[in-house]
């Protein structure tokens, strides 16, 4: 336990953070919590084709809506920035030099074609693609001939020829044979380093002590350890741990190809789509749709999300800003994720982040895969809405209501206070934002949902039973909740029905659906005065029809 643990968590900030990738720096930051050590976060944006700054800024918003905070990363400045890897050039550049110097790289300029060709020769012999290593080095000033000639140089890591064993916590020992990997790239041609060169080198100047990520990186550690020894022979190896894969409902995958293949099949399978109105909406070109219904590229995510608000269509929620968007509390998003690959071995399920930190170790990551199960997810989330602070979820509200762009906006934090309540049971914030929108619309913006209308209004006592109670609200003087719910109850028992007979009538016309917080809240926070005005622009409009 004296030994300093420092941990990791390096996004390549390609898009959003996707939910998997929040699980990897959860967990890096709890051990890093429990342990009393240090957490970093460090930006990957070496890919300049793929990279972009407002994903960077997306990760960074969303870790901090999770609660995650770093000790050293963009923003929180130390002794091994700077955090972004673009900005890190000549450091990488010193230990490429090293390498070549100690002939354990070499350049290499061969063009993609050549490659290819390479490749498919391989592939014609049943092989794997091993890179043939050259006899002789190519020199320093052969690199810089041919850079001036045009050509393309790239330098590539002698790796070792020799059986390599990764000693994983989650796995145990894993061996990789002699021949199971060639030489890689560790510096491109545009002369920024590759993934494995680059986070070997800031793993180690930054003095990370253990490196927990997703399964999917096991194949990058046994080159990664020996790109270590060849760089740093007096700095201790990190300790590794791949964590277990997360696999959604369907089996496979959590995948954040899930979304756009959603819509694609929400797409084909509604023919009356207007292509044009679709690709017009989302300020898509005509062939950029036809390409994503074709399979051969995919949009950006804001992209996917505004066909899909536009089309109707329900996304599942991927990336850690699809959960706030939809309502979810951060509370109960760290404390499903934890579980996701991670017990405490004690049955433990609701547990706050003080009881998960003091709990987190990697010695009880699982090999077994686990499940993304929604129904569980949003039976957390109910959970801490019935149970977190007022004042908690208050500020929750307000940055979701915010997030959204909602018409639930106020500086009244007494009325949304008292929204919060009147919702008692509900499962997200966003059934709170729905049932309450509303009171926040000019009496002429309510958009009656057409099943409400047939199933409520258009019956043989619907509109009939409307009048009644527009009759009767407007003899109430002075109107509080029990006088409501009395002048209601009474006039289902006049009537021999049932006390939803009467009221939805009037849920119906003063929100246009058959949902809202209860009745005589929703009438008393409305007023009597726009009541009375929804109920009459109700029968007129329905009257007629």
């Amino acid at each position: 336990m004296s030994e300093k643990v420092v941990t990791r968590f390096a996004p390549s900030p390609t898009g959003y953070l996707h939910i998997g990738g929040a699980r990897t720096a959860l967990f890096n930051w709890l051990f890093a919590r429990h342990r009393k050590g240090k957490f970093i976060l460090r930006i990957e944006d070496t890919d300049q084709r793929r990279n972009t700054p407002t994903a960077t800024r997306q990760v960074i918003e969303d870790l901090h809506w999770l609660g995650i905070e770093w000790d050293e990363g963009p923003g929180t400045e130390g002794p091994n920035g700077p955090y972004q890897q673009s900005q890190r050039k000549a450091i990488y550049a010193r230990y490429i030099k090293k390498l070549l110097d100690e002939g354990k790289a070499y350049y290499c300029f061969d063009s993609t074609q050549e490659l290819e060709q390479l490749r498919s020769r391989v592939k014609a012999e049943k092989k794997s693609f091993i890179y043939p290593r050259p006899d002789k080095y190519p020199s320093h000033e052969e690199a810089l001939k041919k850079k001036a000639e045009g050509t393309g140089v790239t330098v590539r890591f002698a790796l070792p020829r020799k059986e390599i064993i990764v000693d994983d916590t989650v796995r145990g020992q894993i061996k990789f044979g002699a021949g199971e990997f060639g030489d890689f790239i560790i510096q491109k041609s545009d002369g920024f380093p590759t993934y494995n060169f680059a986070c070997v080198v800031d793993d180690a100047l930054m003095g990370v002590s253990h490196i927990i990520r997703g399964q999917e990186h096991l194949m990058n550690t046994p080159v990664q350890m020996e790109l270590w020894k060849a760089l740093f022979e007096d700095i201790k190896l990190p300790k590794y741990a791949h964590m277990s894969v997360t696999i959604s409902q369907g089996g496979g995958k959590l995948s954040k190809r899930q979304k756009p293949k959603a819509l694609l099949q929400a797409i084909k399978s509604n023919k009356q789509i207007d292509l044009v109105k679709l690709a017009e909406h989302c300020n898509l070109t005509a062939e950029a749709l036809e390409d994503f219904i074709n399979g051969q590229a995919v949009p950006d995510v804001p992209v996917i999300d505004a066909m899909a608000e536009y089309l109707g269509v329900h996304l599942p929620e991927i990336n850690v800003i699809d959960f706030l968007q939809n309502g979810y509390l951060p509370e109960a998003m760290v404390n499903f994720l934890t579980l996701l690959g991670w017990n405490p071995g004690d049955g433990r399920e609701i547990m706050s982040v003080e009881e998960l930190i003091e709990s987190f170790d990697i010695e009880r990551l699982t090999k077994t895969n686990s499940l993304f199960d929604r129904k569980k997810l949003l039976s957390f989330n109910t959970e801490y809405i019935k149970t977190i602070s007022k004042e908690k979820l208050l500020e929750h509200f307000k940055d979701y209501i915010k997030t959204i762009n909602s018409p639930v906006s106020s500086d009244d934090d007494e009325l949304l206070g008292t929204l919060l309540e009147i919702n008692e049971g509900a499962r997200t914030l966003a059934q709170i934002e729905t049932k309450c929108r509303f009171l926040f619309y000019e009496n002429e913006q309510i958009e009656y949902q057409p099943k409400a209308v047939k199933k409520v209004l258009l019956t043989e006592t619907g509109l009939a039973m409307l009048k009644l109670v527009r009759d009767r609200l407007a003899q109430i003087q002075d109107v509080t909740e029990e006088k409501l719910e009395a002048m209601l109850r009474s006039l289902a028992e006049e009537k021999q029905v049932g006390l939803g007979k009467v009221a939805q009538p009037l849920r119906v016309a003063i929100t246009g659906t058959t949902i809202s917080p209860p009745i005589f809240n929703s009438v008393k926070l409305l007023g009597m005065e726009n009541v009375l005005i929804r109920i009459n622009n109700t029968l007129k409009k329905f009257e007629k029809e």
